[in-house]
């Protein structure tokens, strides 16, 4: 099964504002029908970075069953990751990265390796703000999570 997830996250004052994700899935079943599901949630302290990455685990964590996922991202920092191989790199230095620097957000970037596990995932990079329906409704969906009332604390914002 084709699934395709669409990410964006948002952060208010980034770092340490408020922020949230808004994610949207969509499939086709064997009768041609698409299906529709968003998520998004927001965070009382976050960085934008985190929210992007908490969007596409979000987006992962919610397939229940092994699939061939494109995920579409306007963060060059989650494409780029998987893209050009930085993840790798992360992982045979001992999560650091050039000048044996610590990599930033590690908890969340486990979180997606995780997700992303059971999946064959390909990732693809959307221009943000340019008329994309799916990114444009990710990012409404982002800034109406981090400018709700329902945030939540995010344990790792500190580091990220």
């Amino acid at each position: 099964m084709l699934v395709k997830i669409y990410t964006d996250g948002a952060a208010r004052g980034n770092p340490d504002g408020p922020g949230g994700y808004g994610t949207v899935l969509e499939y086709v079943d064997t009768k041609g029908e698409l299906h529709v599901k968003e998520i998004s949630q927001g965070y009382i302290r976050t960085t934008n970075n985190r929210m992007e990455l908490m969007a596409v685990i979000a987006g992962l964590e919610a397939l229940n069953r092994p699939c061939t996922v494109e995920v579409y991202s306007d963060s060059q920092y989650v494409v780029n990751a998987f893209n050009q191989h930085w993840v790798d790199g992360w992982l045979k230095k001992g999560w650091k990265r050039g000048k044996n620097e610590p990599v930033k957000n590690v908890d969340l970037w486990k979180r997606l390796l995780a997700a992303k596990e059971p999946h064959s995932v390909t990732f693809h990079w959307v221009k943000g703000h340019d008329g994309h329906p799916q990114n444009e409704r990710c990012d409404e969906l982002a800034t109406s999570a981090a400018d709700g009332e329902n945030l939540i604390a995010d344990e790792g914002a500190v580091q990220g």
